[in-house]
């Protein structure tokens, strides 16, 4: 279910970029020759229009074919005003940033939603002026190799109540928790959580260690409850967020790429496409709002990943396309498809790395 899962929103998320470096070509009167997702080879095509639309056996991204933007192709035909090089460099760079813009507004539609229909957020909220419904105790987190970790507690889970035999803690607090646990070290408790609405007791005993001169089982806990907005309202705060999540996201990588350069960053920390399978399995175990907050989240993440200045990415295509605008020269094919031949080498390299280290800690 979790891969099937992955290749819906990996679906969704290509289609979109594509979408939007489509239709703005589209509007913008550029010729566009095909639509696609995957790489070939070709599973199925049709024609509609002048464009033909195809489905290819990789599903690892997805491209839109547009005409002129290898200016060789470019003939001294009819439609030569319609390619993609006879535009001004405005339009040119506002095609190729157009899947970066519709991930975006991928992302705002999609935590919008999720403010509508009803998200779970922090009782801390309520502080801000929010109305935060149906609180409980929430697992937010769960230390690897910890007592709850062994047991099969995850995060999303709902703490409902602790036994350890004669007496049983009902008012649930992540103070009260920790009181309650700290003074059984070594004894053996049953937990009771929830998880898609149905009730589990698990056998837990604290231990020292995890957390400083106390005993602990290794969860993060948080008040949490549901907020539920209005429409309008639900619009406004899914384009702050939207906004937070972008600055963050933009901040985190740089900070990797800074580290890179110093050696010292710590790729294992960084999720490929098998991390990416389980997470997106989590997600949806802890149910439909937090799968589309994690489609959002990625959305966000391509969108910043792709307008990086770096070649094979729409970043790196913006780059020259800012540098023929100030030089008033057009960047020879042969260096730009090298410098892209490049980037999609190294970009391969890097998926390998990720790849390796997601599968390595599979197997730990």
């Amino acid at each position: 279910m979790s891969i099937l899962l992955f290749f819906v929103v990996i679906l969704l998320l290509v289609l979109v970029h594509e979408f939007g470096h489509f239709i703005i070509a589209k509007r913008a009167g550029i010729r566009v020759d095909e639509f696609a997702f995957g790489f070939p080879p070709k599973l199925w095509k049709k024609k509609w229009g002048e464009t033909t639309y195809s489905f290819n056996a990789l599903p690892l991204g997805g491209y839109v074919k547009i005409y002129g933007e290898n200016p060789d192709e470019v003939s001294e035909s009819v439609d030569k005003k319609r390619s993609f090089t006879h535009q001004s460099k405005w339009i040119q760079g506002f095609v190729i940033t157009g899947g970066v813009i519709f991930n975006l507004l991928l992302a705002w539609f999609l935590i919008a939603g999720t403010l509508m229909i009803g998200v779970p957020a922090s009782a801390d909220m309520a502080e801000e002026g929010y109305v935060i419904q149906d609180q409980r105790l929430m697992i937010t987190g769960v230390h690897e190799k910890s007592p709850a970790q062994i047991s099969g507690v995850r995060s999303g889970d709902t703490l409902l109540q602790i036994s350890d035999g004669s007496s049983v803690i009902m008012s649930i607090s992540p103070e009260s928790v920790m009181e309650f646990v700290d003074a059984r070290e070594g004894r053996s408790l049953i937990f009771t959580f929830l998880r898609n609405d149905i009730p589990q007791q698990m056998t837990i005993t604290p231990v020292s260690g995890i957390v400083p001169d106390h005993a602990a089982i290794g969860i993060y806990m948080d008040m949490v409850g549901t907020l539920q907005l209005p429409f309008h309202v639900a619009l406004w705060e899914g384009l702050k967020k939207t906004y937070q999540y972008t600055e963050l996201t933009a901040v985190g990588i740089a900070q990797f790429l800074s580290n890179a350069v110093t050696g010292d960053s710590d790729f294992s920390q960084v999720t490929g496409p098998v991390g990416i399978v389980n997470a997106v399995g989590d997600a949806a175990d802890s149910g439909l709002t937090n799968l589309l907050l994690f489609t959002a989240l990625i959305s966000i993440n391509l969108a910043v990943i792709n307008v990086l200045p770096f070649p094979a990415l729409d970043g790196g295509r913006l780059l020259f396309i800012v540098i023929e605008g100030i030089t008033r020269k057009q960047i020879k094919t042969q260096v730009a498809n090298a410098f892209n031949v490049v980037g999609f080498a190294l970009l391969m390299l890097l998926m390998v790395v990720v790849t390796y280290h997601d599968i390595a800690k599979l197997v730990e």
